[in-house]
């Protein structure tokens, strides 16, 4: 799993079956895939904020974004002025960006699918890369009691051999009850600590209980983060048919 998403943001671009409330002592493969499955549905759109901030500027954004199962996903900048209407496009392995400004569709290269996206501590490649941890991993449960002064439970997740992943282990600590996460934990193929994301504030969106702020931390810049708040989510809605067209990418 890339990011979850989980933007992750990107998060709400996949594809899934209708959530359940979780049962009392779910098994860490059940655990895992209530994760994968908290935020998809086979259509979505969210707006949210997305703050950026780094070691020499701060930057945020309003945008909204729509979904249809994994390969399609369109997101529209809002505010501030300066960026409103620039949008990305994904289809399948291929992303398109829209600068309003030139009026100008640009297909990105795959020399550019590890930049970063929007200026977040996400990249290009974050956006159509995706696994699922109960498939792609081997897993356990590494830890189950209280920690930080809460009950938490703690899975562990190893690539398989032949696994098209990138990260050589993924850390998962959910809210022992619920499930909810808490925090995902990658780690590079030298065992080193990448990135670190957060959920915060559940609350009811899009008539589930889910995280509404998560927050990405690179681990070499810890001062750096990615903050994404979402305002409204509406899951399993009806698109227009050319929603994820290029002609509707720079309207």
């Amino acid at each position: 799993m890339k990011c979850i998403c989980w933007v992750c943001v990107l998060m709400l671009c996949m594809v899934g079956m209708a959530l359940a409330e979780p049962k009392q002592k779910l098994t860490p493969k059940e655990i895992l895939d209530y994760v994968d499955d908290l935020y998809r549905g086979e259509s979505s759109y969210a707006k949210m904020t997305m703050k950026v901030q780094t070691e020499h500027w701060t930057r945020e954004m309003k945008m909204e974004g729509w979904s249809e199962g994994k390969e399609k996903s369109l997101f529209r900048i809002l505010a501030p002025k300066k960026e409103k209407g620039m949008a990305t496009l994904k289809s399948g392995e291929n992303i398109w960006n829209y600068l309003p400004k030139v009026k100008r569709v640009i297909k990105l290269p795959s020399s550019m699918m590890g930049g970063s996206w929007m200026g977040s501590h996400l990249t290009n490649d974050d956006l159509v890369k995706e696994s699922r941890m109960a498939e792609d991993y081997t897993f356990e449960n590494t830890f189950r009691g209280e920690r930080g002064g809460q009950a938490v439970v703690e899975i562990t997740c190893t690539p398989k051999p032949k696994a098209a992943v990138v990260w050589g282990k993924v850390v998962v600590e959910v809210r022992d009850g619920d499930y909810m996460p808490l925090k995902l934990l990658y780690y590079d193929e030298d065992m080193e600590l990448a990135r670190t994301m957060t959920f915060e504030e559940i609350k009811k969106l899009g008539g589930r209980m889910l995280p509404s702020v998560m927050k990405v931390v690179p681990a070499d810049k810890p001062g750096e983060y990615t903050l994404f708040t979402y305002e409204k989510v509406e899951f399993d809605i009806k698109l227009k048919k050319d929603i994820f067209s290029l002609r509707n990418l720079q309207r």
